[in-house]
């Protein structure tokens, strides 16, 4: 049997990366995002298929599913759309910022997470087999750090409505699994994080041995789902060496102690 999986968030970085690692693994995937370009051209490269849709709009969510089950239903989801803006305290951040974290993180998730569920459940039953929920979420949904305030917040609820929803489907063979990566060096995150400054971007990332890679955090996705089925691998929190914890990253070689 061929499994089917819809990943969000695939028109660049984690998301582009996870459709590709799993059209690899010879899965039928589903990309989608708002960028049909990039969709396009990453169908065009892997064999996948696509959908365009803002998942920030019910109406697109909808269409989202109604194409899913029209055209062979799922087994698998990802939900991978995310991003941070800002890096501003509590105090002087904006609100039309965290909004938007707000609605990236989370709400987008509880909108795909309510309408795919009733098609993970068919699958489940016309295989007799589990069917699986991937949750990227991040280490700022575990550890707070200055500058962090609306990010931390809005990962640290998708951490909450993760652990929430693997209770809430205690007894059905659905796995719920957290993806929580640490730093991980992509096309888009820290540019759109600092509004498109690419000079403040780089300096994230500046002096790093080996941050992750959006292909690091796509192998681990892949490789938890090609577990067998009844084994969830609830949180897997994944950072480079270089980095002990959000406020502590090494720059420079990584060396033995003398």
């Amino acid at each position: 049997m061929v499994k089917r999986a819809v990943v969000t968030g695939a028109s660049s970085g984690i998301g582009a990366a996870t459709v590709r690692a799993l059209r690899e693994a010879g899965w039928d995937v589903v990309g989608v995002a708002r960028r049909e370009d990039r969709l396009r051209e990453l169908a065009d490269e892997t064999g996948a298929s696509f959908f365009v849709a803002d998942l920030t709009k019910q109406e697109d969510v909808d269409a989202l599913r109604d194409h899913l089950a029209a055209t062979g239903g799922i087994h698998t989801l990802v939900n991978n759309a995310g991003g941070a803006k800002g890096m501003d305290s509590v105090e002087a951040g904006s609100v039309e910022d965290w909004q938007w974290m707000f609605d990236v993180n989370v709400i987008a998730v509880k909108r795909v997470v309510t309408a795919m569920l009733p098609l993970l459940r068919a699958a489940a039953a016309e295989t007799g087999e589990g069917v699986d929920i991937v949750n990227v979420t991040s280490t700022a949904g575990h550890v707070a750090y200055p500058g962090g305030g609306g990010y931390n917040a809005a990962k640290h609820a998708a951490h909450a409505l993760t652990e929430v929803l693997r209770l809430e489907l205690n007894g059905e063979p659905i796995r719920v699994i957290e993806i929580a990566p640490g730093m991980v060096r992509t096309d888009e995150f820290a540019l759109v994080r600092f509004g498109g400054d690419r000079a403040k971007a780089d300096a994230v990332y500046q002096g790093v041995t080996h941050p992750l890679e959006a292909g690091d955090i796509a192998a681990i996705i892949r490789d938890a789902l090609l577990k067998p089925w009844w084994v969830d691998q609830d949180l897997i929190v994944v950072k480079p060496v270089a980095q002990s914890a959000q406020h502590l990253v090494a720059r420079g070689p990584l060396k033995p102690a003398e």
